[in-house]
């Protein structure tokens, strides 16, 4: 697979400018689709695996501010969530789109949420994968899934986010026990990992930190108490897909349960998949995903 892109650009975002990349023609018969990525602080690399999406429309892939490509001003302002929905609508309007589908991954589900909520009329259909949408019940699937550890690594955990951690190694050989089950379940394509390679940051731990904490399953940054749940109820359920990874942080019941809170929508569960969807099992995603545009483009 060709990871070349077709067109790609700094936009002018709030706070300063966005890495944007483009595969396909914006201007075809089809909705382009846009990848908004996790974090906060990942970067677009982890979504190259839906690029075979381009031969039918546009995939659009952008870093978000201080991560990958885009600038770092490296300013704690620019680090709230209206900001970075604000920065997506601004990429929308740089490139003309006039319709298109909205994929926001985990905390990237979270920019998409809010977007939906706001009912733009250029929303053709909104995608939630694995979402961040409550924190609290974030922190409840990831205190059940490392119940469902080796008690080892769980205490190991436990003493980790604790007043008195152990030694870092300790903490990150634990935690990279628990990512490999719930988090990214198997490497990137050689192809993909050398593209990650070359970016300037395929993460950025200033922001992770400040806005999320120290892992996965630890709250204590500016989301520690996010509540989306509200929102759910502004979304158009007929035109909104929530998806999850068979073994995912964002555990498939609770994520079946948000579906369940949106009249209408509909909710899908990759398999052999953790959170890390689009690189866990990229062609059983990128299938669904066609069958999604073909329900709600008919």
């Amino acid at each position: 697979m060709d990871l070349t892109p077709d067109r790609e650009e700094m936009v002018p975002v709030p706070g300063s400018r966005a890495y944007v990349r483009i595969n396909g023609d914006l201007a075809g018969p089809r909705p382009p689709i846009v990848f908004i990525h996790g974090g906060p602080g990942s970067a677009h690399w982890y979504f190259l695996n839906a690029l075979p999406l381009a031969s039918e429309r546009a995939v659009i892939l952008y870093d978000q501010l201080d991560s990958g490509r885009s600038d770092t001003p490296n300013d704690p302002a620019n680090w709230h969530v209206s900001r970075f929905v604000d920065e997506l609508e601004a990429i929308r309007a740089h490139l003309g789109v006039t319709r298109w589908h909205v994929l926001g991954a985990s905390w990237g589900g979270t920019v998409a949420l809010e977007y939906g909520a706001r009912r733009p009329p250029q929303l053709a259909s909104l995608i939630l994968q694995s979402p961040l949408i409550s924190t609290d019940l974030w922190l409840k699937d990831a205190s059940i899934l490392k119940e469902r550890m080796p008690p080892e690594t769980r205490a190991m955990l436990d003493r980790c986010d604790g007043p008195n951690p152990p030694p870092a190694a300790g903490c990150e050989a634990a935690t990279d026990a628990f990512y490999a089950r719930h988090v990214r379940m198997r490497p990137p394509s050689p192809a993909i990992e050398a593209y990650r390679a070359a970016l300037p940051r395929s993460f950025s731990p200033a922001i992770y930190n400040a806005m999320w904490g120290r892992a996965e399953f630890t709250a204590t940054g500016s989301l520690k108490d996010y509540d989306g749940r509200p929102l759910l109820a502004r979304l158009d359920g007929r035109r909104t897909l929530f998806v999850a990874g068979e073994h995912d942080e964002a555990r498939p019941e609770t994520v079946a349960d948000f579906a369940r809170e949106v009249p209408h929508a509909s909710f899908a569960m990759i398999p052999d998949a953790a959170h890390s969807i689009m690189n866990d099992n990229g062609p059983a995603f990128v299938a669904r995903l066609r069958r999604w545009f073909a329900e709600v483009e008919a």
